[in-house]
């Protein structure tokens, strides 16, 4: 009876320590609009390294994504890869970030025809910093959100829970409405005596 109880003990004080990792793993503050964007320095897929801050004067969307090769990833990348040109057009790059590793990147570009800079996290220090680490079935892997940076490097938008199919047509109708936004206002401030 002792020994029972004690078995029952144990198993409770795992499954409550377990329930917190969780529940704190779920609790990571996502960064808010209008605050700096948290920086990061990652490698891509060509095995150089990345920072946020090289990107200062340019839009950035910086998007979260599950796992390289897999149907709604492999439909999102290749969007983004599609309207590649009309994100030049309006000075910005796409950075993509998961926990899979420089090779796993270096083959989904080269299976999916994928340009743009795909970063690796598999320390998940910065998918987590952008609380966006996310557990399915067991595995830590990126929640697939998106942060749109301003030239001035603030978080101007944010996307959480993204549906992959269309996403690249609404961050760029969001870049092209803040741009629009952006001159009507020094426009006004021009105008002023």
């Amino acid at each position: 009876m002792n020994l029972t109880r004690i078995s029952l003990v144990a198993l409770l004080t795992v499954v409550v320590l377990y329930m917190g990792v969780r529940v704190f793993a779920a609790s990571q503050p996502i960064p808010q609009v209008g605050q700096t964007a948290p920086t990061f320095t990652l490698p891509s897929q060509e095995g150089a390294n990345i920072s946020l801050n090289q990107y200062r004067g340019k839009w950035v969307v910086l998007y979260f994504y599950p796992k390289d090769m897999t149907s709604g990833c492999t439909i999102e990348a290749k969007n983004f890869q599609r309207d590649m040109a009309k994100f030049d057009a309006v000075n910005a790059v796409v950075l993509g970030v998961s926990v899979d590793t420089v090779k796993s990147h270096q083959e989904f570009c080269t299976k999916d025809g994928l340009h743009f800079k795909l970063l690796a996290d598999p320390d998940k220090k910065v998918v987590a910093q952008y609380g966006s680490l996310g557990d399915y079935m067991g595995f830590k892997i990126a929640k697939r959100n998106t942060f749109l940076i301003n030239p001035e490097g603030k978080i101007v938008k944010e996307w959480i829970g993204v549906d992959p199919s269309h996403h690249s047509e609404e961050v760029l109708a969001a870049i092209k409405e803040l741009q629009k936004s952006n001159t009507q206002a020094e426009l006004r401030d021009d105008t002023r005596p």
